[in-house]
Protein backbone atom coordinates (compact mmCIF):
# COMPACT_ATOMS: atom_id res chain seq x y z
CA UNK A 1 0.00 0.00 0.00
CA UNK A 2 1.38 3.03 -1.17
CA UNK A 3 2.32 5.58 2.08
CA UNK A 4 0.19 8.38 2.85
CA UNK A 5 2.10 12.08 2.03
CA UNK A 6 1.70 14.60 4.70
CA UNK A 7 2.09 18.26 4.65
CA UNK A 8 2.49 20.46 8.23
CA UNK A 9 0.37 24.18 7.47
CA UNK A 10 1.17 26.89 10.03
CA UNK A 11 -2.42 27.84 11.02
CA UNK A 12 -1.00 31.34 11.45
CA UNK A 13 0.75 32.01 7.73
CA UNK A 14 -0.12 28.94 5.96
CA UNK A 15 4.10 28.27 5.79
CA UNK A 16 4.35 24.59 4.60
CA UNK A 17 7.05 22.33 5.65
CA UNK A 18 7.59 18.29 5.50
CA UNK A 19 7.64 17.68 9.85
CA UNK A 20 6.06 19.01 13.00
CA UNK A 21 8.13 21.66 15.26
CA UNK A 22 6.68 23.43 18.34
CA UNK A 23 7.44 26.83 16.55
CA UNK A 24 6.65 28.06 12.89
CA UNK A 25 10.01 29.16 11.23
CA UNK A 26 8.44 31.41 8.97
CA UNK A 27 6.61 34.11 11.30
CA UNK A 28 7.59 32.83 14.77
CA UNK A 29 4.28 31.96 16.25
CA UNK A 30 4.31 28.28 18.45
CA UNK A 31 1.92 25.52 18.40
CA UNK A 32 0.19 26.88 15.40
CA UNK A 33 1.26 23.87 12.83
CA UNK A 34 -1.13 21.11 12.45
CA UNK A 35 -0.72 18.08 10.07
CA UNK A 36 -2.64 18.11 6.84
CA UNK A 37 -2.66 14.77 4.57
CA UNK A 38 -1.90 15.63 0.83
CA UNK A 39 -5.63 13.97 -0.24
CA UNK A 40 -7.62 15.72 2.14
CA UNK A 41 -10.06 18.16 1.61
CA UNK A 42 -13.48 18.79 -1.12
CA UNK A 43 -13.10 17.04 -3.78
CA UNK A 44 -9.67 15.31 -2.97
CA UNK A 45 -8.80 11.69 -2.98
CA UNK A 46 -6.65 8.91 -3.99
CA UNK A 47 -5.90 8.30 -7.74
CA UNK A 48 -7.91 5.58 -8.31
CA UNK A 49 -11.21 7.92 -7.18
CA UNK A 50 -10.57 10.07 -9.50
CA UNK A 51 -10.44 7.14 -12.85
CA UNK A 52 -14.41 6.92 -13.84
CA UNK A 53 -14.58 11.11 -13.58
CA UNK A 54 -16.46 13.33 -15.68
CA UNK A 55 -14.91 15.53 -18.51
CA UNK A 56 -15.68 18.72 -18.23
CA UNK A 57 -17.19 20.91 -21.33
CA UNK A 58 -14.59 23.21 -23.64
CA UNK A 59 -15.50 26.21 -25.03
CA UNK A 60 -14.10 28.39 -28.00
CA UNK A 61 -12.59 31.57 -26.42
CA UNK A 62 -14.32 33.55 -29.40
CA UNK A 63 -18.37 33.63 -28.71
CA UNK A 64 -21.88 35.15 -27.72
CA UNK A 65 -21.58 36.07 -23.73
CA UNK A 66 -24.69 36.58 -22.70
CA UNK A 67 -24.33 34.18 -19.62
CA UNK A 68 -21.68 36.91 -18.48
CA UNK A 69 -24.30 39.38 -18.42
CA UNK A 70 -23.69 41.85 -15.25
CA UNK A 71 -25.45 42.42 -12.23
CA UNK A 72 -25.80 45.68 -10.66
CA UNK A 73 -26.37 46.36 -7.10
CA UNK A 74 -27.03 49.63 -7.52
CA UNK A 75 -24.70 50.50 -4.96
CA UNK A 76 -22.47 53.19 -6.93
CA UNK A 77 -19.19 52.53 -5.78
CA UNK A 78 -19.39 48.80 -5.29
CA UNK A 79 -20.31 48.15 -8.59
CA UNK A 80 -17.58 50.22 -10.17
CA UNK A 81 -14.86 48.40 -7.92
CA UNK A 82 -16.07 45.26 -9.64
CA UNK A 83 -15.75 46.59 -12.94
CA UNK A 84 -19.52 47.72 -13.81
CA UNK A 85 -21.34 44.55 -11.93
CA UNK A 86 -21.45 41.04 -11.12
CA UNK A 87 -21.11 38.00 -12.97
CA UNK A 88 -22.90 34.24 -12.08
CA UNK A 89 -20.81 31.84 -11.03
CA UNK A 90 -18.15 33.84 -9.75
CA UNK A 91 -16.95 34.19 -5.87
CA UNK A 92 -15.78 37.44 -4.30
CA UNK A 93 -14.01 38.08 -0.86
CA UNK A 94 -14.79 41.59 0.86
CA UNK A 95 -12.03 41.60 3.11
CA UNK A 96 -11.18 44.66 5.91
CA UNK A 97 -10.43 44.95 9.60
CA UNK A 98 -12.84 44.32 12.39
CA UNK A 99 -15.79 46.37 12.34
CA UNK A 100 -15.15 48.59 9.12
CA UNK A 101 -18.20 47.51 8.14
CA UNK A 102 -18.23 44.85 5.64
CA UNK A 103 -21.49 43.49 7.27
CA UNK A 104 -23.27 46.47 6.47
CA UNK A 105 -22.17 46.40 3.15
CA UNK A 106 -23.08 42.90 2.23
CA UNK A 107 -26.54 42.89 4.00
CA UNK A 108 -27.22 46.63 1.79
CA UNK A 109 -26.05 44.83 -1.48
CA UNK A 110 -28.23 41.61 -0.50
CA UNK A 111 -31.01 43.74 -0.03
CA UNK A 112 -30.65 46.27 -3.23
CA UNK A 113 -30.64 42.74 -5.45
CA UNK A 114 -33.49 41.33 -3.55
CA UNK A 115 -35.53 44.44 -4.14
CA UNK A 116 -34.95 43.78 -7.61
CA UNK A 117 -36.25 40.47 -7.77
CA UNK A 118 -33.23 38.34 -7.04
CA UNK A 119 -33.21 35.87 -5.00
CA UNK A 120 -30.97 36.47 -2.23
CA UNK A 121 -29.91 33.88 0.60
CA UNK A 122 -27.67 35.57 3.67
CA UNK A 123 -25.84 33.17 5.67
CA UNK A 124 -24.43 34.52 8.93
CA UNK A 125 -21.81 32.35 10.73
CA UNK A 126 -21.04 34.86 13.25
CA UNK A 127 -24.35 36.91 14.62
CA UNK A 128 -27.84 34.90 15.06
CA UNK A 129 -30.63 35.45 12.64
CA UNK A 130 -32.01 38.42 15.38
CA UNK A 131 -29.06 40.22 15.01
CA UNK A 132 -28.89 40.08 11.45
CA UNK A 133 -32.64 41.06 11.81
CA UNK A 134 -32.13 44.14 14.18
CA UNK A 135 -28.84 45.34 11.60
CA UNK A 136 -31.74 45.22 8.75
CA UNK A 137 -33.97 47.40 10.67
CA UNK A 138 -31.15 50.10 11.13
CA UNK A 139 -30.72 50.05 7.48
CA UNK A 140 -34.03 50.14 6.79
CA UNK A 141 -34.11 47.18 4.85
CA UNK A 142 -35.99 45.06 6.76
CA UNK A 143 -38.98 44.80 4.40
CA UNK A 144 -36.54 43.56 1.55
CA UNK A 145 -36.99 39.55 0.31
CA UNK A 146 -33.67 38.26 1.80
CA UNK A 147 -33.70 34.76 3.29
CA UNK A 148 -31.78 34.24 6.43
CA UNK A 149 -29.77 31.25 7.68
CA UNK A 150 -27.75 30.89 10.77
CA UNK A 151 -25.12 28.22 9.84
CA UNK A 152 -21.19 27.19 9.56
CA UNK A 153 -21.18 23.46 8.34
CA UNK A 154 -20.36 23.69 5.11
CA UNK A 155 -22.12 20.42 3.79
CA UNK A 156 -25.19 21.91 5.60
CA UNK A 157 -24.99 24.86 3.53
CA UNK A 158 -24.33 23.09 0.31
CA UNK A 159 -27.67 20.84 0.83
CA UNK A 160 -29.60 23.83 1.98
CA UNK A 161 -29.02 25.65 -1.39
CA UNK A 162 -29.18 22.45 -3.10
CA UNK A 163 -32.82 22.24 -2.03
CA UNK A 164 -33.50 25.61 -2.75
CA UNK A 165 -32.46 25.90 -6.15
CA UNK A 166 -32.58 29.20 -8.76
CA UNK A 167 -30.83 31.39 -6.29
CA UNK A 168 -28.91 34.26 -7.65
CA UNK A 169 -26.71 35.80 -4.78
CA UNK A 170 -25.34 33.85 -1.29
CA UNK A 171 -23.75 35.57 1.07
CA UNK A 172 -21.51 34.20 3.72
CA UNK A 173 -20.51 36.23 6.71
CA UNK A 174 -18.14 34.98 7.43
CA UNK A 175 -16.16 32.61 5.82
CA UNK A 176 -13.61 32.21 8.43
CA UNK A 177 -16.40 30.83 10.76
CA UNK A 178 -17.13 28.01 7.93
CA UNK A 179 -16.17 24.59 8.06
CA UNK A 180 -16.67 20.82 7.24
CA UNK A 181 -16.57 17.40 7.95
CA UNK A 182 -13.54 16.63 5.88
CA UNK A 183 -10.99 18.58 7.87
CA UNK A 184 -9.93 17.90 11.11
CA UNK A 185 -9.24 21.04 12.48
CA UNK A 186 -10.62 24.35 14.12
CA UNK A 187 -13.09 26.56 12.21
CA UNK A 188 -10.75 29.94 11.21
CA UNK A 189 -7.67 27.66 10.55
CA UNK A 190 -5.88 27.97 7.26
CA UNK A 191 -6.77 24.37 6.23
CA UNK A 192 -10.57 24.63 7.19
CA UNK A 193 -10.77 28.29 5.72
CA UNK A 194 -9.00 26.96 2.25
CA UNK A 195 -10.88 23.72 2.36
CA UNK A 196 -14.49 25.66 2.66
CA UNK A 197 -13.37 28.45 0.02
CA UNK A 198 -12.91 25.64 -2.62
CA UNK A 199 -15.84 23.79 -1.69
CA UNK A 200 -18.51 26.96 -2.39
CA UNK A 201 -16.19 27.95 -5.40
CA UNK A 202 -17.04 24.79 -6.74
CA UNK A 203 -20.53 25.00 -6.28
CA UNK A 204 -20.67 28.45 -8.10
CA UNK A 205 -19.28 26.64 -10.89
CA UNK A 206 -22.61 24.73 -11.71
CA UNK A 207 -24.88 24.92 -14.48
CA UNK A 208 -26.78 27.47 -12.97
CA UNK A 209 -24.59 29.18 -10.47
CA UNK A 210 -25.49 31.72 -8.00
CA UNK A 211 -23.06 34.75 -7.13
CA UNK A 212 -21.12 34.08 -3.93
CA UNK A 213 -19.67 37.07 -1.79
CA UNK A 214 -18.14 36.37 1.24
CA UNK A 215 -16.50 38.10 4.39
CA UNK A 216 -13.48 37.51 5.76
Amino acid sequence: MARIKSNFICQSCAAISTQWSGRCDACGEWNTIIEERSESGIGAGPKSAKAGAVSTKLFALSGQSEDAIRIKSQIAELDRVTGGGFVKGSALLVGGDPGIGKSTLLLQAAAKLADQGRRVIYVSGEEAIAQVRLRAKRLGVANSNVQLAAETNVEIILATLEEAGGVDLVIIDSIQTLWTDRVDSAPGTVTQVRTSAQAMTRFAKKPEPPLFWWGM
